[in-house]
């Protein structure tokens, strides 16, 4: 019943103004000519497909009105013909009806006939497209926006309708911008949740592109809607104000973190990729694009974790670690020093000082030994099973203190005979069986400072060390270093003050020294065992054994005989004719022959075992030193041996560690850098020199190489391009050919065809049985490879007493030679009033119209400098030599 009674109402208004309108038409357009503003306010909300311009502009100008001139009486007629010829088609259509309820409930009845036509036509233009249900159902909520100025607009409406029919055209320039409004309101709609979660209107006019748009939303009350028409020109101004408020007040972004870029990428991939339907393939492509996703991500953090990670094994210098962690080498030695690790740029690294060092640039160390000895099984030892052992006594101290001296008299044997030149340069392993039928195992270590590895080696392996200092000497560094090792190893010492039968020899102030370093020995109330013994005489050695006995006997060794045996090589070499040979020390269990051995990177089975006098031997148990034949290769000495249970995993394991090496070595590469190119060149006359290094045992070659290695300087470089054990091979030649190096060798021989090539290439092969030799003489080689120093030195001055000037030849000088012997070679300098005025050569020596090629002190002379002139009575003639000398490491 609603619905009639508006049409009534509206015909009645239609008599009275009905030929008023025309008259009031001509003047109202010219002030209103900005229908296209109003009109912009309906489209925004539910105008998708706009077909209606002469309908659309009729509603929307009352609006305009409102706020400019309020007149009653036109407004009633105007409405009333839009109301005759809608009466049927709002029955017509049950959506339209719905939409004028809504506006019904208002008093602006007037205004809701126009509403029904806009929204007939655009009913019946809109049929197919699905989306015209919720474009009117937004009308519904901006009507009742019109509703609180329902008497004002009212009378503007009738004005503006007349006004239509003129600006109908000028409409469809409109529409094309109203098109362009359509397709945002529904992306608008697509984003309405999110707009209602970040709650009122900033958030919306930041969001939309349009400024008239903006100032729409903003108006959600009717007050503000009226505002904003009243202005006209003025909401591209707000729009730019709140432009300006929005930038004001925008948040200060903190830094964008990397993960959450990409996850932002991620994310907006699979928003481009994904379709709109969820089928199962999109759904299983989703799937396999996250596994993929996934994936990457592990990997990736495999690979950051990866590069913090240092595989190195046991033996790793301190410039290895640098390059390893591309740290400088100073500062590697700073950190250990900081540690308080005296080390040098080639010395060794001990797992722990590794770890720390590793630690503070941030790396973590993972030893390649590690992963493979978890693959080694260790059977547990319970109680029943555990059998003594003899101790394994480890004899250390400086050079010619008498260390084999003291082996040798226990061993009833001479040792030091088979030594070259009375030192010890092997690490020997004996076992000595004493009258009352026990027996220690002895390991004799080299004393001079080549052989610092072997020292630490021979430390780790031991029981007891014994420390032996000459009385008649003093606490030498290597003595320092010994005692160093063996704390570092927790290995308890026995002091043996050897030597006591020479004169001078003071047993006294050998203990003194050793209080000072804070070891006090039993006679000065401290905790350590001490001995006087004269090992040539065989002077109080039984007491020293006795008390070595004694400290075994406290530590209680003991080991398990019946398991695969396992334990360290003292010692490796090459072997003409046998191949190559290990000298173990085992440790537990009991290694027979047949068994699989695997040390390092290398395997084999055990063909033969010898004694320490060579003599075969069947079995070998807990504590005994053997040399075995059957490995592929010759292990590293200090590295770790055990027994396998069959062939195929022992060279499994064997490969897998040559494997890990390999890579290590190639990480530990020094290639040359710009910064080295530029030292070299500011030094300007760098050079390299290449060595090739071979020897009868590891230990030997190692403790060479690194002597040798030492003597690099910052003008020469000392490189050991290849170190091996056995004979000095063609292929060595060939190396040394191709990288110009020199090859020593250290108790090894050159084969025949080896020497031929040798003498063909014109490559140097020095062999050498004293290590001292050996160093000293690469030392002199790389001082006369260092540029000599040039030294300044005067031989004679003579003053210049008269000048003769000769046509052609130019001014002479006679001289008095007051000083030394003026030599007609020699460079000279003109002194005036001590200024040195000219620097050259002399053009004559004469002597009574003689030429001489000298003239000695107290002589005078006549001479003529080279392409100078300017002498005068009185200048002194200064002549001197250049000397070269010899620069010393």
């Amino acid at each position: 019943m609603e619905p009639p009674q508006p049409k009534i109402v509206g015909k009645i208004d239609l008599d009275k103004p009905f030929h008023q309108q025309h008259p009031a038409t001509p003047q109202k357009p010219e002030v209103k000519a900005e229908p296209i503003v109003v009109p912009e306010v309906k489209p925004v909300v539910n105008e998708a497909p706009v077909v209606e311009k002469p309908v659309e502009i009729p509603v929307e100008k009352p609006i305009e009105k409102p706020a400019e001139i309020p007149v009653e009486e036109p407004v009633k007629e105007p409405a009333e013909k839009p109301a005759e010829a809608m009466v049927e088609k709002p029955t017509e259509e049950p959506v339209a009806e719905i939409i004028t309820e809504a506006a019904e409930e208002t008093i602006e009845k007037t205004i809701e006939k126009p509403v029904e036509k806009l929204v007939e036509k655009k009913i019946e233009k809109k049929t197919d497209p699905k989306k015209a249900k919720p474009i009117q159902i937004n009308i519904k909520k901006e009507e009742p926006k019109e509703e609180t100025q329902a008497p004002v607009p009212i009378e503007h409406i009738e004005t503006k309708v007349e006004k239509l029919a003129g600006p109908k055209i000028s409409g469809t320039m409109d529409l094309s911008q109203f098109e362009k409004k359509k397709s945002e309101p529904r992306l608008h709609k697509g984003k309405r949740e999110r707009i209602h979660k970040s709650g009122k209107e900033k958030v919306d006019i930041t969001r939309e592109a349009g400024s008239d748009r903006k100032t729409v939303k903003k108006d959600e009350t009717p007050a503000t809607a009226a505002a904003a028409t009243s202005r006209n020109l003025r909401p591209s101004k707000d729009s730019k104000h709140l432009v300006k408020s929005k930038d004001r007040f925008k948040p200060v972004r903190s830094e964008v973190d990397e993960d959450e870029v990409q996850k932002q990428i991620k994310e907006t991939y699979a928003r481009m990729t994904e379709g709109k339907g969820k089928t199962k393939g999109s759904k299983y492509r989703r799937d396999k694009r996250d596994l993929v996703s996934q994936k990457m991500m592990e990997e990736q953090e495999m690979q950051e974790r990866s590069s913090t990670i240092l595989k190195v094994t046991e033996f790793v210098t301190v410039n290895d670690l640098s390059i390893m962690m591309d740290v400088p080498v100073t500062k590697v030695i700073e950190a250990c020093m900081n540690l308080g690790l005296m080390v040098s740029i080639n010395q060794r690294l001990d797992a722990e000082a590794m770890v720390l060092v590793a630690e503070e640039f941030g790396f973590t160390m993972e030893f390649i030994t590690a992963d493979i000895q978890g693959a080694i099984q260790e059977e547990q030892d319970t109680e029943e099973n555990l059998q003594p052992r003899p101790p394994i006594v480890t004899v250390m101290g400086h050079v010619d203190h008498g260390k084999t001296s003291l082996l040798d008299y226990v061993r009833k044997a001479n040792v030091i005979a088979g030594e070259a030149g009375g030192i010890t340069q092997h690490i020997g392993a004996y076992n000595v069986k004493l009258p009352d039928g026990q027996r220690i195992t002895f390991l004799d270590t080299p004393g001079h400072e080549a052989f610092t590895a072997m020292r630490a080696r021979g430390a780790k392996v031991t029981d007891i060390a014994i420390i032996i200092i000459a009385a008649d000497d003093a606490v030498m560094p290597q003595t320092k270093e010994a005692i160093n090792h063996a704390q570092a190893a927790g290995v308890p010492m026995i002091f043996a003050i050897n030597k006591i039968d020479k004169p001078g020899a003071n047993g006294e102030k050998i203990k003194e020294q050793l209080a000072n370093m804070n070891l006090l020995v039993e006679d000065w109330g401290g905790k350590y065992q001490c001995q006087e013994i004269s090992a040539k005489q065989g002077l109080n050695v039984d007491k020293l054994l006795e008390k070595i006995l004694l400290e075994a006997e406290l530590l209680d060794l003991k080991a398990n005989p019946n398991k695969n045996a396992n334990g360290t090589v003292i010692e490796s070499s090459l072997d003409k004719g046998r191949g190559y040979l290990a000298t173990v020390l085992v440790h537990t269990g009991t290694m027979k022959v047949g068994d699989f051995l695997l040390s390092g990177s290398y395997h084999g089975k055990i063909k033969a075992m010898f004694n320490e006098r060579g003599q075969k031997i069947a079995e070998a148990g807990p504590s005994t030193p053997v040399s075995i034949l059957g490995l592929n290769g010759a292990p590293a000495a200090g590295e770790i041996f055990n027994v396998m249970n069959d062939e195929k995993e022992a060279k499994d394991i064997a490969n897998k560690r040559e494997q890990l090496i390999r890579i290590q070595g190639l990480k530990t590469q020094k290639h040359i850098t710009l910064e080295e190119i530029g030292r070299r060149i500011a030094i300007g006359n760098f050079q390299e020199l290449n060595i090739i290094v071979k020897g009868d045992v590891d230990g030997s070659i190692e403790a060479l190489s690194d002597s040798l290695i030492k003597l690099s300087n910052e003008e020469i470089h000392v490189n050991v391009i290849h170190k091996a054990v056995g004979a000095i091979s063609e292929s060595d030649v060939l190396l040394a050919a191709a990288s110009n190096a020199i090859i020593i060798g250290f108790q090894v021989r050159p084969s025949s065809n080896a020497r031929k090539l040798a003498d063909k290439e014109e490559i140097e092969i020095r062999l050498y049985s004293v290590i001292y030799d050996a160093i000293n003489e690469v030392r002199s080689g790389i001082e006369g490879m260092l540029a000599p120093e040039e030294k300044e030195e005067i031989t004679a001055t003579a003053e210049v007493r008269e000048t003769f000037k000769i046509s052609k030849v130019g001014t002479i000088a006679g001289c008095m030679v007051k000083e030394g012997k003026l030599t007609r070679s020699a460079k000279i300098r003109v002194i005036r009033d001590g200024i040195v005025i000219y620097t050259g050569t002399l053009g004559s020596l004469k002597r009574f119209k003689d030429d001489v090629k000298e003239v000695a002190s107290g002589y005078d002379c006549g001479l003529n400098v080279d392409n100078f002139n300017d002498i005068k009575v009185g200048d002194i003639i200064e002549s001197y030599t250049i000397v070269e000398i010899k620069r010393k490491l």
